[in-house]
């Protein structure tokens, strides 16, 4: 068995992944790698709870500012990043901290992504246009039409997974289901899964607080200096899209602001359950007192 670690701290956003991140990293004198999928992007800074140079206390963060907003990322774009990354960082350190609540990209790092043919960028292109100007209900009646066993076993809530599926049919002419198998790659390190959890009362409370003081930093401008980027899937973020009825004059602040704690609490709730469902995680408290003590705890029995 390998004796590389990577300690990976997930949950749902404004729980308190990048403070324990931190102060794992410290402890064990190492780097943070994000598996975050829009902190990655350099224009987006307010709107994605980005940790700041003085939250990241000079620990190396990586995957943090490091690409363009107009680049769109998949999840195997992901995984050769945060390979590459590793395969350095374990030259040195036998544990990295992952930190980050896109659970997609975590599996893609501890378990490896399958096999797909090339997905055709202009149709890509076309498939995005498609979702910018008809939303969720055009992409859900064009699989339907054209992908049925995706309409009826895909995740067809999740405007990402019904992008890439729509594109990977009309590029291959095959359901992306039918290249999902699912094997488990070989990885030259353990991973060790937290995830952290609170009652949702607080975390909700937590979301709302956190909103609002994006929104006292200048979220309002940020999002107005990436409007060229509208049409952009980059775009399509919670704390970004639900300022556009401001700026075309059909909506208050005030409701975009509610719009955005409602969109962000909803999320919050899907990335729980995800992590409840998926991928064998160890559930811990951040309000409990001996959080770091358990998380070690944790790493020790893992490599016993």
């Amino acid at each position: 068995m390998s004796d590389k670690t990577l300690l990976i701290i997930a949950g749902p956003t404004a729980i308190g992944k990048t403070a324990l991140a931190v102060q794992l990293a410290q402890y064990f004198n190492t780097a943070v790698l994000s598996a975050d999928a829009r902190q990655c992007y350099k224009e987006m800074q307010i709107g994605t709870a980005k940790p700041s140079i003085e939250e990241q206390q000079g620990i190396p963060h990586y995957f943090i500012d490091s690409h363009p907003l107009s680049e769109a990322l998949s999840v195997a774009d992901y995984e050769q990043y945060a390979i590459s990354v590793l395969e350095h960082l374990f030259l040195e350190k036998d544990i990295v901290v992952v930190c980050g609540g896109t659970g997609l990209y975590i599996n893609a790092l501890c378990d490896g992504l399958d096999t797909m043919p090339p997905v055709d960028s202009e149709i890509e292109e076309a498939v995005n246009q498609l979702y910018a100007s008809g939303g969720m209900a055009a992409l859900q009646f064009a699989l339907q039409e054209e992908d049925s066993l995706f309409a009826q076993n895909g995740a067809m809530q999740n405007p990402h997974r019904m992008l890439r599926a729509l594109a990977f049919k009309r590029s291959v002419g095959e359901s992306i289901l039918l290249y999902q198998t699912h094997t488990q790659k070989e990885r030259p390190f353990k991973c060790v899964k937290i995830a952290l959890e609170m009652p949702r009362a607080i975390l909700y409370d937590r979301i709302n607080h956190r909103v609002d003081n994006m929104v006292a930093e200048g979220l309002l401008d940020e999002v107005k200096s990436l409007l060229s980027y509208r049409e952009h899937k980059n775009f399509q973020t919670v704390g970004y899209q639900e300022w556009l009825p401001f700026f075309d004059h059909t909506a208050s602040i005030e409701a975009c602001i509610d719009k955005i704690k409602q969109h962000t609490r909803n999320y919050a709730k899907r990335q729980m359950t995800w992590f409840k469902n998926k991928g064998n995680f160890i559930h811990l408290s951040p309000l409990d007192n001996d959080l770091l003590q358990q998380v070690l705890l944790e790493i020790k029995k893992a490599n016993a």
